[in-house]
């Protein structure tokens, strides 16, 4: 995958270009040290995905993505910073980030997270899932107890066959009962039911 480093931060984006660029299956082409400077190389550099921070100087990251996802939809986004608070999480989520992880995991665990991003599956850190499911969304109630242990476990990012296991279910059961979820919570995808999920 061909990776962009989106950070105002020059130590965090030498350590993570050195960290990443290790991976065989991930090229990081560029850093951009602005929310205006990842629009400009996405341009010239057409990643594939990207590792926004979301406060930088001149166009923040937020920002940076709502445009980045308009106008090159098939680019991944994942925020990586230091804010955990329910808006900033919120609004990323709501202006087409893929992923939010906070910088407090470790950048050893990421490049597992861009994979499963790049799979089409949202992912969301830990931390994030805490804060998002502080509030009860009433899309939910519809959900039966079984099909709600399946929407989280999709919301946490696992595959079809790691919700299997752990609910000690068939692939085919868990991959039904996701489409029947989609349809109760109204949405056509695994990255907007973790959106739902969490909402409050």
């Amino acid at each position: 995958m061909k990776l962009l480093i989106v950070d105002d931060d020059p130590l965090i984006r030498k350590s993570l270009s050195l960290t990443l660029a290790r991976e065989e299956d991930i090229t990081v082409v560029g850093t951009a040290s602005d929310g205006a400077e990842a629009v400009e190389l996405c341009e010239t550099l057409a990643p594939e995905i990207l590792l926004m921070d979301i406060r930088m100087p001149g166009m923040d990251g937020i920002a940076a993505t709502r445009l980045i996802k308009q106008r090159y939809p098939h680019v991944r986004i994942m925020m990586l910073t230091t804010f955990d608070d329910k808006p900033n999480i919120q609004q990323a989520l709501a202006a087409g980030a893929d992923g939010y992880l906070i910088k407090t995991d470790k950048i050893s665990d990421i490049a597992g997270k861009l994979r499963i991003m790049m799979d089409g599956t949202g992912v969301l850190g830990a931390d994030v899932l805490k804060k998002l499911a502080a509030s009860e969304n009433p899309a939910l109630e519809e959900l039966t107890a079984r099909e709600r242990d399946i929407a989280r476990l999709v919301a946490q990012g696992l595959t079809n066959k790691e919700i299997a296991a752990q609910l000690f279910l068939s692939e085919g059961t868990v991959r039904n009962n996701i489409v029947v979820i989609m349809e109760k919570m109204g949405v056509t995808n695994r990255t907007q039911l973790g959106i739902v999920y969490y909402q409050g």
